[in-house]
């Protein structure tokens, strides 16, 4: 898929503290240099639960972790058929992992420099001296080239690539299982893949030292922020409050607007089709910070538009008007008539959010005018400075989830919801049960519920996803 610009790429590392850095100059003093992610280039740090899941892949199929223990590692999201994320360690792209629908499995990428990581013990190729420049250059591993080759490859096996003295000097897809490489006279064993290259330097560091590391970069982010939410509250005489959703930017933003404006309520949408531990990340920053939460009610609104049309669906999002919008709509007049909220929306998100104002009005929800302090922060800085105030972000987030938002989301890639699936047993139990009478009820195809099939409607066209 096309790679999706939405601002400038930011990330970059010091290879003297060893930590990703969002600036060309790390608060030690050194120059910083790229980090070849893919756009959007919106990379965000691999918690402990990442990490293993990574090794525990990697080790399945190559017989070795990939990420050192005390190493740093960042995901990076890129455009994809449903799911794939880079791996970033060391200040290089060691590979990625992408999700087979289809299939409900995952598969490990790796490229050249995942050698400087792990040794593979299996899925591995080696080739004769003379095939390595043309290799090297992204010519395809011809079996006259082939000097051993790993039992376990199989046919469309990712395979690393190495020269007689045990240097990786490719990465690719096999042609041919094992076997048959073998007996092969001539005729290509593995394509190799070309990517752009980047250099790993691995060591241990610590995510403490990487806000250290930008210390500056944040407190030229907050400061910028704080000024903003100060300007837009002196132009905008009204009420002022934080959407708060339970996710990480929303809670960033609340930082923030604390620091800008001190204790302001928080607007909570209740669709009714949250996380438990959304609703306990919502009691506990209102303990934390003695705010007080106003709360919608749109549950009721959800169901009852579910029984008229049917679920939500990536093209008929419905759900965001019904249990979101509308009911904020009505909370405010009812609370305050008209009010100033501070959204947690970012442009490195969406096409969409990149080319939104920084403060606007949503049609659908005219009692409420939105300001976006974070608009220019990438998932980076977000997480960096939630890190430096030590705020309680929502649990979710270390068991492997990367966004927080209502579990059916039909947005959400088909990773997330298999996750959710395998996760929150219970929750999709019931959110099945309802799909399945539906499917009955209107005579689908017997997989439109357990595919994911639900999440497209024909004959709808796109639905504005603001505020949601």
């Amino acid at each position: 898929m096309r790679p999706s610009y939405l601002g400038k790429i930011l990330l970059r590392w010091c290879d003297h503290c060893h930590v990703p850095v969002l600036s060309e100059q790390c608060s030690c003093g050194s120059s910083t240099r790229e980090v070849p992610v893919t756009p959007p280039g919106d990379a965000r740090p691999a918690f402990p639960h990442d990490i293993a899941w990574i090794n525990e892949l990697f080790t399945e199929y190559f017989g070795v972790p990939l990420v050192p223990e005390g190493h740093l590692c960042l995901l990076n999201k890129v455009p994809d058929k449903d799911r794939m994320d880079e791996i970033v360690v060391g200040g290089g792209i060691a590979g990625s992992i992408r999700y087979i629908p289809e299939e409900r499995r995952y598969e490990p990428i790796p490229r050249p420099e995942a050698a400087v990581l792990m040794k593979p013990t299996r899925r591995y190729i080696v080739v004769d001296d003379g095939a390595v420049d043309a290799i090297r250059g992204g010519a395809s591993v011809l079996a006259p080239g082939l000097k051993e080759i790993d039992d376990a490859v199989k046919e469309g096996d990712e395979v690393l690539v190495f020269s007689r003295d045990g240097t990786c000097i490719g990465a690719g897809r096999a042609k041919v299982p094992a076997a048959i490489a073998r007996t092969m006279e001539r005729g290509p064993v593995v394509r190799i893949r070309k990517n752009i290259p980047s250099r790993i330097f691995p060591s241990v560091a610590t995510w403490e030292g990487a806000v250290a590391a930008n210390r500056d970069v944040l407190d030229r982010a907050e400061t910028a922020a704080v000024a903003f939410v100060k300007e837009v509250h002196e132009g905008n005489p009204l009420p002022a409050t934080v959407s708060y959703s339970g996710g990480k930017d929303s809670l960033a933003t609340l930082l923030v607007v604390k620091k800008a404006l001190g204790a302001v309520p928080l607007l909570f949408a209740d669709s009714g089709m949250e996380f438990p531990e959304t609703y306990e990340n919502v009691q506990t920053v209102s303990r934390q910070f003695g705010l007080e939460v106003i709360t919608t009610d749109g549950p009721d609104h959800f169901w009852e538009r579910f029984e008229e049309i049917g679920p939500p669906a990536v093209n008929a999002r419905w759900c965001c008007k019904a249990c979101k919008l509308s009911p904020l709509q009505a909370v405010i007049r009812s609370k305050w008539g008209e009010c100033l909220s501070f959204v947690g929306q970012r442009k490195y998100e969406s096409q969409r959010r990149a080319q939104s104002r920084r403060v606007w009005k949503n049609p659908n929800v005219p009692a409420q005018t939105c300001a976006a302090p974070i608009h220019n922060w990438t998932a980076l800085h977000v997480w960096l400075y939630i890190m430096r105030e030590h705020a309680p972000c929502n649990v979710l987030y270390g068991q492997g989830f990367d966004r927080i938002g209502c579990f059916m989301c039909p947005a959400s890639d088909m990773a997330l919801i298999h996750r959710i699936e395998s996760d929150h047993p219970l929750l999709w139990k019931g959110w099945l049960e309802h799909l399945v009478r539906w499917q009955e009820q209107h005579d689908l195809p017997t997989d439109w519920a357990s595919s994911g099939r639900w999440r497209i409607r024909e004959g709808s066209g796109n639905e504005d996803d603001r505020n949601c």
